[in-house]
């Protein structure tokens, strides 16, 4: 059954399959779908429970990879490793496999990303990123017993600060910072966990770990 057209923002925090609020995003799905037929190819939705303390924040799903599983982070490298650290650090469970039914769970955490759609080239614009906000800060919202919120990039940071009703040029984006937000979250900062990030060594394993180590202790210490 083909889902109803998606015509207005979302009461929560999930777009529709077909929202069309960012047209080249939308025309660019109209063309994946064509392309790659057995691909999620729609908004892709967070992963975890909104119960959880913990919400990760990305970028923007892979073509290849989140675009295609229907999952966030699951089917590229960037997932490898984030799930691989959420795992070490007791924040997932199972068997990562890069599919979405690999049985993977996450415990106490969830995944979104800042823009919901796969951009051209990996890259949402500005007004992109700037529309998918209301969607990220309906999900804060919601996540009632939030205390930790991981941003993956600068684009991330942003968009979380200014979801927490923050300004950017206020709270400036540094890797292995962290910045008490209101409403008791503390907002941490990493570079995002790309293969480019990884092959030029901009990000380490051990840098990646070391955040959520900090993330890990903050939550143990509540």
């Amino acid at each position: 059954m083909t889902a109803p057209p998606f015509h207005g923002p979302s009461p929560g925090p999930s777009p529709g399959p077909d929202c069309p609020l960012c047209p080249r995003l939308a025309a660019f799905r109209v063309r994946n779908r064509e392309a790659h037929p057995g691909y999620h190819n729609a908004p892709v939705p967070s992963f975890g429970t909104a119960a959880a303390r913990l919400l990760v924040v990305g970028l923007a799903p892979g073509l290849h990879g989140a675009n295609r599983t229907g999952r966030p982070f699951t089917g590229d490298y960037a997932g490898d490793l984030l799930y691989a650290t959420l795992l070490k650090f007791g924040f997932a469970a199972g068997d990562y496999d890069k599919r979405a039914e690999d049985g993977l769970t996450l415990v106490d955490c969830r995944i979104t990303n800042a823009a919901r759609c796969v951009p051209p080239e990996n890259k949402p614009t500005p007004a992109e990123v700037g529309t998918c906000r209301g969607f990220l800060t309906a999900e804060i919202a919601a996540m009632t017993g939030l205390r930790a919120i991981v941003a993956l990039g600068a684009i991330a940071h942003g968009s979380v600060v200014t979801s927490l009703g923050g300004k950017p040029s206020r709270t400036s984006f540094g890797h292995g910072a962290r910045h008490p937000m209101p409403g008791g979250v503390t907002l941490f900062d990493s570079y995002h966990c790309s293969r480019y990030n990884t092959n030029t060594g901009r990000l380490t394993p051990a840098m990646f770990e070391a955040v959520f180590a900090a993330v890990r202790a903050e939550l143990d210490k509540a």
